[in-house]
């Protein structure tokens, strides 16, 4: 009888990458309406039942008993749709779609809010936002969307490194283990332009952002080097490390924290944030202008910051949500893994994935393009 396959990493299908898909700028990327939406439509709404929520995020992010709890007291709906990558969300935005609730990264945050397509939130109207921002300082004023005028984090995690101990031993602490010439052939990268220029860019000491040309050679000749090491591109990375396909995997910390609950013996495996600096990011609340019950999702939001939820959301996830009172059950949940920790630190370390102009946005497309053609 074979084994039970576990269900793909709940960011499994993300293909990260090109803005130029949406038009690049810098003010706003992909966010070209023809009138901005008037002032009202962008005032922050009262927490209030205005109809069932409208949900856009990505697949299995929510724990299901989290939503039927909400259901439950409000006597309304969730109504989910989901997306496999931020330009699919932007796109069905663009398209008119219409979503109560969607969860944008720091930087497409950024992107919304500057293009006119985000609702602001008022915090005092938020019963349970002090345990945010009380607490994690960082996100008071973030770079991405300063007062977090219209966002409110929903998560934050780091890339590194998971690997197989059985297979290949102890690592250095460094993103250089990717050559380590035992995992030869049975080495993934993510398949995310960010992720793995970033990855390159900290190997060589430089701007994890960089949309420099010669910054870039630079990167496509070190990854020109990695490639014929690798086994291929995917963001499936728990899979690839729990059936063998991948001895060494570069992973987002959240699915290194769910492949736990999937380990008969985790022992096996490690992950490690290297020496020369790890990506963070985070996911956020944000209501889109047009939302049609802001209201609700307001509701939701604080909903979803009480303790008890936050505290089942985080271990039916893996990955930590910035919220007072949540350190230890996320601590306990990945003790075998202590570096996919998020410490406040982390956050100020300015390794997040930032927005860059056209030229160097599609400076960053050519070098991905060359990258993955090998």
């Amino acid at each position: 009888m074979s084994p039970e396959v576990p269900p793909p990493s709940r960011r499994a299908l993300l293909r990260a990458g090109a803005c130029g898909l949406l038009g690049a700028a810098v003010g706003g990327c992909g966010f070209m309406p023809a009138d901005k939406p008037a002032a009202d439509r962008l005032a922050p709404p009262e927490p209030r039942v205005d109809g069932d929520l409208v949900y856009f995020n990505w697949a299995d992010f929510v724990d299901p008993a989290v939503f039927k709890g909400f259901e439950k007291e409000y006597g309304v709906k969730v109504i989910q749709s989901n997306f496999d990558s931020m330009e699919g969300m932007v796109a069905k935005l663009n398209a008119g779609n219409r979503y109560d609730i969607i969860f944008p990264t720091a930087k497409w945050a950024q992107r919304l809010a500057r293009g006119g397509r985000l609702r602001r939130i008022d915090h005092a109207r938020l019963s349970n936002a002090d345990a945010v921002f009380g607490t994690y300082t960082y996100f008071t004023d973030p770079w991405y969307d300063p007062g977090s005028a219209h966002t409110v984090p929903f998560t934050a995690y780091k890339t590194g490194i998971g690997w197989r101990r059985d297979k290949i031993g102890d690592l250095t602490d460094s993103w250089r283990d990717l050559w380590n010439d035992r995992a030869r052939g049975k080495v993934f990268l993510l398949d995310d332009r960010d992720e793995v220029l970033g990855m390159a860019a900290l190997t060589l000491g430089l701007d994890v952002s960089t949309g420099d040309p010669g910054n870039l050679d630079r990167i496509t000749d070190l990854l020109g080097d990695l490639r014929p090491r690798l086994r291929g591109f995917s963001s499936d990375s728990y899979n690839n490390l729990l059936n063998g396909n991948a001895y060494i995997q570069q992973a987002w910390s959240g699915d290194m924290a769910a492949m736990l609950n999937q380990a008969e013996d985790p022992s096996v495996f490690g992950f490690q944030a290297p020496k020369e600096g790890t990506p963070i990011n985070s996911d956020c609340y944000a209501i889109p202008w047009n939302a049609p019950h802001p209201g609700t999702a307001m509701l939701f939001i604080d909903y979803m910051l009480r303790p008890e939820n936050v505290k089942k959301n985080i271990e039916y996830i893996g990955y930590p949500m910035p919220v007072a009172g949540s350190e230890k059950v996320y601590a306990d949940l990945v003790e075998p893994f202590p570096e996919c920790l998020v410490t406040q630190e982390d956050l100020k370390a300015d390794a997040f994935f930032r927005n860059g102009d056209r030229a160097a946005e599609e400076a960053r497309d050519t070098a991905w393009t060359h990258v993955k053609a090998g």
